[in-house]
C-alpha cells in the first residue's frame, strides 16, 4: 500500500478543512513547495495535491504553485481540484503532473471521462467523495442522489482503474477513516482504491494495509504530528 501525503492548497497556502467546509479552514504553510520538499526529505515518493479555489470555483486557480512541485521535486504527482474538462486534464497531464484527479465530470459528463480514460488510461483518476454514501461534487458544496457502490461498478465499466474515496464526515476530523466503507468497496470491485479522509494514526493505516487497498492518504495527522511520515513510510 503506498502511503501519500497530502497538500490542499487554498489562496495560494497549504490548509486543511474539516469535512469540505471552507469555513474551517487551519492554515499550515505559506509555502505549499516547501512542505512538499519536506515531505521528499522524509521519503515519500508520491504526492497528493488538491487545488481549493480550483474545486470551488470549477478551474485551475493555483497552476503556478503545483507546478513549482512539479519541476523543483521528483515527487510523483496526482492533483485534483477544479478539473472538469477534457481540455484542463489534458494541460495538467502535458505539463508534467503525474496523474489527474476527476470528480464531477463522473456525474456530469461521463462521455468525456470515457474518452479521457481511452486516451491516458491509469494517469485518470476519480475522486469519488461521499457523505452518507451518497457521492458529492463541485468542492463538496453539492450532494447528489448517486450512490457511491453503484457508481464504482459505472466506472469499472468505463474502464477507470484507480478512485480516491474520501467519506467526507471523517476527513479533517481526526477520528480514523471508513473501515467498512473500503471493506464493501473491496468485496464489490476490482478497481484500485485509494482511501482518503480520517486517517489519523498509524494504527489506522496499519488497518487499511491489512485491506489490501492501493494507497491511503494523509494529510492532517502530518500536520498535527500524530502520525511520522518517515514511520508509516
Amino acid at each position: 500500500m503506498i502511503v501519500i501525503p497530502a497538500i490542499d492548497i487554498y489562496q495560494g497556502r497549504a490548509v486543511r478543512l474539516k469535512q469540505g467546509d471552507y469555513k474551517q479552514e487551519t492554515r499550515y504553510a505559506d509555502d505549499p513547495l516547501a512542505v512538499a520538499k519536506a515531505f521528499e526529505k522524509a521519503g515519500a515518493t508520491r504526492l497528493h495535491v488538491v487545488d481549493l479555489d480550483g474545486a470551488k470555483e470549477g478551474k485551475p486557480v493555483n497552476r503556478d504553485v503545483i507546478l513549482s512541485i512539479v519541476k523543483e521535486t521528483n515527487l510523483t504527482v496526482e492533483l485534483g481540484g477544479g478539473i472538469r474538462d477534457v481540455a484542463t486534464a489534458k494541460a495538467y497531464l502535458d505539463q508534467g503532473i503525474d496523474y489527474v484527479i476527476v470528480g464531477s465530470m463522473a456525474i456530469d459528463n461521463q462521455t468525456a471521462l470515457k474518452s479521457l480514460v481511452q486516451q491516458y488510461q491509469e494517469r485518470i483518476i476519480v475522486s469519488l467523495d461521499a457523505k452518507d454514501g451518497l457521492v458529492a461534487t463541485g468542492g463538496w458544496v453539492n450532494t447528489s442522489q448517486v450512490d457511491s457502490l453503484t457508481l464504482i461498478q459505472t466506472l469499472n465499466t468505463i474502464g477507470v482503474q484507480t478512485i480516491v474515496y474520501t467519506d467526507i464526515a471523517k476527513d479533517g476530523m481526526m477520528a480514523g477513516p471508513n473501515i467498512s466503507m473500503y471493506e464493501a468497496i473491496q468485496k464489490t470491485s476490482a478497481i484500485q482504491v485509494i482511501a482518503s479522509g480520517g486517517v489519523t494514526t498509524k494504527k489506522d493505516v496499519d488497518a487499511l494495509k491489512t485491506l489490501n487497498l492501493y494507497g491511503a492518504i494523509i494529510g492532517k495527522a502530518l500536520y498535527e504530528g500524530t502520525i511520522s511520515l518517515k514511520d508509516v513510510l
